[in-house]
């Protein structure tokens, strides 16, 4: 881990279109999310074009109202190689904002049936307002194993 930045790698049992297929779909993200925070995802469309944003009910028990949604703004998409989304909220008057940090899969097809799969979460663009009562990252490392263990459970069907 560096300062501003953690990653976890997992080879899964799967080829990377399939990874890929899964990690595009937000209804699955859910399922894959190490920690339990992410509850449903509000807009259900797949992730196609980098720009097109995506919600997601939340739950935390620190959040000062427990439920909350999140706007993700897809940054990366180059299927079957690498995805990855800008976290924020959207305001009241539909702006969205985002508080600097950001989700990356890179996938590496190791043969037609494994994939080595690389989760990071990088906080570089955090500001210093944010960190003041953010601390970062906001989870421990085992998060990022978990969420790579999830996904490959449900891209391998099991």
């Amino acid at each position: 881990m560096d300062q501003e930045k953690v990653s976890a790698t997992l080879t899964v049992s799967a080829p990377a279109t399939r990874v890929f297929t899964v990690l595009a779909d937000p209804t699955a993200h859910a399922a894959i999310d190490g920690t339990g925070w992410v509850q449903e995802a509000v807009d259900r469309a797949p992730l196609t074009e980098v720009g097109q944003v995506f919600r997601m009910d939340m739950y935390h028990p620190n959040h000062p109202n427990g439920d909350y949604q999140v706007a993700n703004q897809v940054q990366v998409l180059d299927p079957p190689r690498a995805i990855g989304w800008l976290t924020g909220q959207e305001k009241e008057d539909g702006h969205l904002e985002f508080g600097g940090w950001a989700w990356r899969y890179d996938l590496a097809p190791l043969g037609p049936s494994e994939t080595e799969v690389m989760l990071t979460y990088d906080w570089s663009a955090v500001p210093q307002s944010i960190r003041e009562y953010i601390q970062f990252p906001p989870f421990g490392p085992e998060h990022l194993t978990n969420s790579l263990h999830h996904l490959a459970e449900l891209v391998s069907g099991r």
